[in-house]
């Protein structure tokens, strides 16, 4: 039990109640709510939780959390904004995790999955015990739990940390979205490394312009410092990105810059590339160290980059890091190779923004010839529709034909969202197949020996959902069942 006053300590303004209350356990979700618990009513999309502070009450919560008038038959604090004031409790309850290891953020548009599994790689090589936290899964030292969100609510995310604190993990990298910083889940966690990959187009349905998705990202910097009785934490920034200037302006603390093209400090020299990889020159203060990674793709050096300078950061040196770097191995659904005896190379990836498509496809077109590339590439219902027609043009520009589908429609009507997706099409060398499942067979059945085949926008993901409803749909076994099919 802990005192409420406790737990609204540093929360100002907040009326609390006069009696002294304890709390038990702490939710937001009215279902949940045991005896002596807190009950934060969450304002949500569809529900808010306002509407059950009553059932809360009446379920024995020692008191709800508010920020407007609500009828319930215990204490109620009233607060300006209860995702905030959520976060900063969750992380009093659960005794500050996040201070008892080394905490990296990493936020941008693309690379986030990657880079946190490359950071958490490194330092397993290192000897540390290491864990991650992203749109995949929780996992450390052994143990998965699958993902919910990229970022998981700050219940949630505390009660991992602390879980994560008792198990001894050392080293945490975290994958930071925009929603997660703008709804305030975060708050409560200190960082000792702050990681920015790039910012290109995407959830415009959230934020309005790209100015406030770019401030968004930013808060992961301006809030560094919080734990002052921490070392001084350190931030990383991409300098090739033209939002660079941006999040550097928002750090208060020093900044250790990666990149190819512009002056950092950390610089990848001497590029050579290949379908299986790629070697480099890492240009460091220190030194400068040759470099051999299977990963292939300009993108990938940028997503390397970033997890060595983290790793530095967190202690490793840069002939250790060098030395390690040849051993990181890749993420499911990040240019991911389906492998099967046919003759025809099909490679999975989440790429679902334009930016990351044209990545993915720059990388397939440095070593096969357009016409040589099909994609299939669908568009997600209920988020940015700016975004479809942007994302059909640049398959029709990088790949010899296009399959336009279905991703996850959501709640809309997935022939409204191939309609905005042929609106990006120029020519004619494309396809409409509304069913992924169908979409995917006929890419591979319609492919010849050497073709390279994406099917992108889906990834790890092993669902679809339609009108609310997800069910098993894996673009891996779609693709692989229909290579079986393929000239037999």
């Amino acid at each position: 039990m802990i005192p409420l006053k406790q737990l609204f300590a540093t929360i100002y303004p907040a009326e609390l109640p006069e009696e002294e209350v304890y709390v038990s356990s702490i939710t937001m979700d009215s279902r949940s709510v045991e005896k002596d618990g807190l009950f934060f009513c969450v304002p949500g999309y569809t529900v808010d939780g306002h509407n059950f502070a009553g059932d809360a009450a009446a379920a024995g919560a020692a008191a709800v959390v508010a920020e407007k008038p609500v009828q319930a038959d215990c204490p109620v604090v009233y607060v300006p904004n209860v995702k905030r004031a959520m976060a900063v409790c969750a992380s009093i309850f659960y005794g500050h995790p996040s201070t008892k290891m080394s905490m990296i953020g990493v936020t941008g548009t693309n690379g986030k999955t990657s880079v946190t599994h490359y950071i958490e790689q490194l330092m397993h090589s290192a000897g540390k015990r290491a864990g991650v936290i992203g749109t995949l899964y929780t996992r450390y030292n052994g143990r998965q739990v699958e993902a919910v969100n990229t970022t998981p609510e700050s219940i949630d995310l505390q009660r991992i940390l602390f879980d994560m604190a008792e198990d001894t993990t050392e080293v945490t990298a975290m994958e930071v979205s925009s929603h997660a910083l703008s709804l305030g889940r975060i708050h409560g966690t200190v960082f000792q490394t702050a990681v920015f990959t790039n910012l290109t187009q995407d959830h415009l349905d959230f934020h309005p312009t790209m100015d406030h998705y770019a401030h968004a990202k930013s808060l992961l910097f301006s809030q560094l410092g919080a734990g002052f009785d921490r070392p001084l934490p350190s931030v990383v920034i991409n300098a090739d990105d033209e939002y660079a200037g941006w999040m550097m302006e928002a750090s208060p603390v020093p900044v250790l810059r990666y990149g190819i093209r512009e002056n950092a400090e950390v610089r990848a020299e001497t590029i050579h590339l290949s379908p299986s990889g790629s070697t480099f020159t890492l240009a460091v203060p220190e030194g400068r160290f040759p470099v051999e990674i299977s990963l292939p793709g300009t993108f990938s050096i940028y997503n390397v980059l970033a997890a060595a300078c983290a790793a530095n950061r967190n202690g490793l040196s840069w002939q250790e890091i060098a030395g390690m770097l040849n051993g990181l191995t890749g993420v499911r659904g990040r240019f991911e190779v389906v492998k099967s005896d046919a003759p025809v190379h099909v490679i999975i990836d989440y790429a679902h923004t334009p930016d990351s498509l044209e990545n993915v496809l720059q990388t397939i077109n440095e070593t096969t010839s357009a016409d040589k590339i099909k994609t299939v590439i669908g568009c997600g219902g209920d988020r940015d529709k700016t975004k479809r027609p942007k994302m059909a043009r640049v398959s029709e520009s990088l790949s010899g034909w296009t399959y336009l589908t279905s991703d996850n429609p959501r709640s809309e009507d997935p022939d409204a969202i191939l309609e905005d997706m042929k609106a990006g099409m120029k020519e004619s060398s494309y396809a409409v197949i509304p069913d992924r499942r169908e979409a995917i067979r006929r890419a591979v059945l319609e492919s010849s020996a050497g073709d390279v085949l994406l099917i992108a926008g889906k990834g790890h993901e092993t669902y679809q959902e339609v009108q609310g409803k997800r069910s098993s749909f894996d673009d891996r076994e779609e693709a692989r069942s229909a290579l079986k099919e393929w000239r037999t």
